[in-house]
């Protein structure tokens, strides 16, 4: 008899942990493909095209959390590593790093589990303590993008003259998309507080 109910017991438990692993495929899928549809929409405003990676970056790290979300990440950063166009312009390749705007890519990396952590704190709070610190969770994640990024940036087209380099380089990879990553973060934290009750 008490064999009989560990072997039942086994097989639930076993049933239990397929359709967790079915969950969290499934959750990394869809964030994959939010990441990559994100990047394929872009539009050039200057010398680096404007695109909804960010928007992509805040809300998969806001519904998923900081381990899934970042481990999604990393997922969409192979691929396009191996050569699968996910990268802004439907591109791919070790080449995309290695160009002046690879910065941002690294970027999204660190930036996913510090959003991902403010999110697993504060989403299933309510009130409007809930929606800023979120807020604040991707504000950070942006300035981790936009380190990131301006310094990959300086260091492939300045490498002479850092301090001019650095100047210029927020110039031209900061200030002109600060407007429209504010309005996109927003979008976020509106999509993941709707959002995220249909998240187990």
């Amino acid at each position: 008899m008490y064999e009989m109910n560990d072997s039942l017991a086994v097989k639930t438990q076993q049933k239990r942990r397929k359709k967790h692993d079915a969950r969290e495929l499934c959750y990394s899928a869809v964030a994959v493909t939010i990441l990559v549809m994100c990047s394929w929409m872009s539009v050039l405003i200057g010398s680096i095209p404007l695109t909804f990676q960010t928007l992509g970056v805040c809300l998969v790290g806001g519904l998923l959390g900081w381990k899934r979300a970042t481990i999604a990440m990393l997922a969409y950063i192979l691929l396009g590593l191996v050569g699968v166009p996910v990268f802004a312009g439907f591109t791919g390749g070790v080449a995309k790093l290695l160009s002046s705007t690879g910065g941002y890519i690294i970027g999204f990396l660190f930036a996913e589990p510090v959003i991902g952590a403010f999110s697993d704190v504060f989403v299933h709070r309510k009130g409007a303590k809930s929606v800023m610190m979120i807020g604040v969770g991707m504000l950070i994640g942006l300035f981790i993008c936009y380190f990131f990024g301006t310094i990959w940036f300086v260091l492939l087209t300045s490498p002479e003259n850092l301090l001019v380099g650095l100047l210029s380089g927020v110039a031209i990879c900061v200030l002109p998309y600060v407007p429209f990553d504010i309005a996109k973060i927003v979008a976020a934290v509106f999509l993941t507080k709707r959002l995220k009750i249909f998240i187990k």
